[in-house]
């Protein structure tokens, strides 16, 4: 056998993957193929994997351009005019309670702090798809899990300052919030470690008979994370009771989404692969994101294990209070993106419905910022990062162990506690 030549071929090369436009240009989203609304079907739920794979690579939408909700993921959803206004109003609280948290950062009431801009659609419509004793596992951009679960805003702003009502007492970044009680489940800042997890937390509750399912939240970036296969093989294997949601927001930090993406096409066809059924869902659709999460949490209530939804949506401001996206996309690209507002478009269908109206909206508006303005009054007394009550030095020695173990005890003692 005749081995070839060293050197004689074409010279290797990688090929580097780049986002379609720089700062600077003109934004273009014409590469993003939007179906028109209602026109996605709806598959039974005991699908099998493999007669539904289509739906990783469209996009179901149920809200018109009309503010009509229409075609099969529309049907079954069955909300009352009290659910819609409910929906409405946690996406509302959710975007000034960011603003506000914004400008306390600028003024350095606290260290850090990432919002949820443009995304609030996503968390406070699949929280109303779980229940009671549910469980999410989320990263840092799902506040509105807390907020559709009725936490209050007050505890939210004291984990924020770190101040002396901080349910933590200051042992999380900000934002880290952490309630067993409302199903959300203590924030990892290492990305992707909350996909597996969830996925043990799921098999843990079917090994002990229960019937509680968890939910595990990544962003776009970090399903190149090992974890995120870990988990995968897990949920496949066995069947957990879980839903598994990917938020593809376009952005990972300044790291467009393709670099994670690689030739898969679409995040929703990473679970193919692992015979897990997958949907593609949009993210700033309010109804789409609950029917869709419905559809995920009655397969996993049915043993008929894990659903992966990829959330197309798109983060409107910055990753965090320390970065400048001005930096890395266009300046007017948010404005640009197809899919629209998440709370207009709610409100727009609230309006069509005849439930709403253009002025009550506005004065909403002004009410819940002036709830918000109070909470976080009330929060501010109590302290903030420089000034005010702070957690006591000897709470870093609890909830560590069950029985404090002599080498911490001692420990707190040298510290004077």
């Amino acid at each position: 056998m005749t081995r070839p030549q060293a050197g004689t071929g074409t010279p290797l090369s990688l090929t580097i993957p780049e986002p379609e436009v720089r700062p600077g240009e003109t934004p273009d989203f014409s590469h993003v193929s939007i179906p028109r609304a209602g026109t996605v079907r709806r598959p039974e739920t005991v699908a099998a994997p493999d007669e539904i794979r289509d739906l990783a690579f469209t996009i179901i939408r149920v809200l018109n351009r009309e503010g009509q909700a229409v075609g099969p993921w529309a049907e079954g959803l069955d909300l009352s005019d009290a659910d819609l206004l409910a929906g409405l109003r946690h996406m509302m609280g959710l975007r000034p309670f960011d603003a506000r948290m914004l400008i306390a950062q600028r003024q350095q009431k606290t260290s850090f702090y990432m919002q949820h801009l443009g995304e609030e659609a996503i968390s406070c419509a699949f929280q109303r798809a779980l229940a009671p004793g549910d469980m999410n596992f989320p990263t840092y951009r799902q506040a509105g899990l807390l907020i559709a679960a009725d936490y209050p805003l007050r505890k939210m702003m004291a984990q924020v300052y770190s101040n002396a009502e901080d349910p933590v007492r200051g042992r999380q970044l900000p934002v880290f919030y952490s309630s067993k009680e409302h199903g959300f489940f203590s924030i990892s800042g290492n990305l992707a470690t909350q996909y597996i997890q969830a996925v043990g937390w799921a098999m843990g509750s079917a090994i002990s008979g229960d019937d509680k399912i968890a939910a595990a939240w990544i962003g776009d970036g970090s399903t190149a994370e090992s974890d995120f296969h870990a988990a995968l093989v897990f949920a496949s294997t066995y069947k957990a009771p879980v839903i598994l949601n990917i938020v593809n927001n376009q952005w990972a930090i300044s790291t467009f989404q393709g670099i994670a993406r690689g030739g898969a096409g679409t995040f929703a066809a990473r679970g193919l692969g692992f015979g897990i059924p997958a949907l593609r869902v949009d993210g700033n659709d309010y109804l789409a994101v609950l029917a869709a999460g419905r559809w995920a949490a009655e397969r996993a209530r049915r043993n008929l294990g894990p659903t992966l939804i990829e959330y197309v949506t798109y983060r409107a401001g910055g990753h965090s209070t320390s970065d400048d996206p001005t930096a890395y996309r266009p300046a007017e690209e948010s404005k640009a993106w197809p899919l629209g507002d998440p709370v207009l478009r709610l409100r727009n269908h609230l309006i069509a419905r005849g439930i709403w109206s253009e002025e009550r909206h506005v004065q909403a508006e002004a009410e819940i910022l002036a709830e918000v303005s109070a909470e976080q009054k009330q929060a501010e007394a109590v302290g903030t990062l420089h000034h005010g009550q702070r957690p006591s030095p000897r709470d870093m020695f609890d909830d560590v162990y069950a029985e404090m173990p002599p080498h911490l005890l001692r420990q707190r003692h040298e510290a004077g506690f």
